[in-house]
């Protein structure tokens, strides 16, 4: 699958991905209005909300990106009808040629693990038949747990030929109370680093593995020094844009040729239509707006690389 996402960002030439996380007041009103006066004020309706505004989103940009990122937290907020609309969401994005990454930060061990990979990536086992879930491309994994929880996950992937990206440095403000912290003379994000590295040794595609990592836009001389760290490894990176990550803070999270990371936009494009920058659009064109923001966001990336 790794070879799959690197052939898609070559062909577009866009190395990012559009997260579909649809909070409901990043949906709009008209949309919503429409819904609740048919199904009335229920989660049913929230979730077919959602749905609506994904799959306006997803037209309106697949032809411009390689994959999508769904974040399961904002479907299971709406509980078994927004699952279903995770599950058709990942559907839609993958009839439409994108590569689908979930991020569902799973992490644990054993059979629970096991589960998890194959609700997600793998099959299911029910009788004589086999079943493929919600069937991502990849997903986001917690290696909180160390081996035990991620070797579940692994084995899957080499399976079916799917792909994880492990949480190493993420980009939220705190994460540096347990990932900053010294071990050996190390940071923890480091030592993990390493760890994801030699994971991905024994599961490589063509130039990457498919085994990636999780390094945030916020950090980047963090990102400087993990790179070298993983000359192997595809880099999902988190955190441009609305939390602050700038494209020129990015350059060293690739490579030369302009590949081994792929940049995560998700409110700063599907909520594009609620920037001043982008509100000639107008609510009505909320998806109109989302494929400008993903132009632009292309631009701004690939400018930046080719300084």
């Amino acid at each position: 699958m790794i070879n799959q996402l690197v052939a898609k960002i070559r062909k577009t030439n866009a190395p990012i991905v559009v997260g579909l996380d649809p909070m409901m007041n990043y949906i709009p009103k008209e949309i919503c209005s429409k819904v609740f006066a048919e199904m009335g004020e229920t989660l049913e309706a929230a979730a077919e909300a959602a749905w609506q505004f994904n799959k306006g989103i997803i037209d309106a940009t697949f032809d411009l990106i390689p994959a999508i990122k769904p974040q399961i937290a904002m479907y299971e907020q709406f509980g078994l009808e927004g699952l279903k609309v995770f599950q058709k969401t990942c559907a839609y994005a993958k009839e439409k040629g994108l590569v689908v990454i979930g991020d569902i930060k799973r992490g644990d061990i054993g059979s629970t693990s096991a589960a998890y990979a194959e609700a997600h990536l793998g099959k299911v086992q029910i009788g004589n038949k086999r079943y493929s879930v919600f069937n991502e491309d990849f997903a986001t994994v917690n290696p909180y747990f160390g081996t035990d929880g991620v070797q579940p996950f692994l084995d899957v992937c080499k399976e079916e030929k799917k792909g994880l990206f492990i949480l190493v440095k993420t980009s939220n403000p705190s994460s540096g109370e347990f990932q900053d912290k010294l071990v050996d003379g190390k940071p923890l994000y480091e030592l993990v680093g390493e760890q994801v590295a030699k994971w991905g040794e024994a599961h490589m595609g063509e130039t990457y593995s498919y085994i990636g990592a999780v390094v945030g836009a916020t950090y980047p001389e963090m990102g400087k020094v993990l790179r070298k760290l993983m000359p192997k490894t595809y880099i999902l990176v988190p955190g441009y844009g609305a939390q602050g990550g700038k494209a020129q803070d990015l350059v060293h999270y690739f490579h030369k040729d302009g590949l081994g990371a792929i940049v995560n936009s998700s409110r700063g494009i599907i909520a594009a239509y609620k920037n001043e920058k982008y509100a000639l659009f107008g609510e009505e064109h909320y998806a109109d707006a989302a494929r400008q923001a993903v132009i632009d966001m292309i631009t701004d990336i690939n400018e930046a690389l080719s300084k």
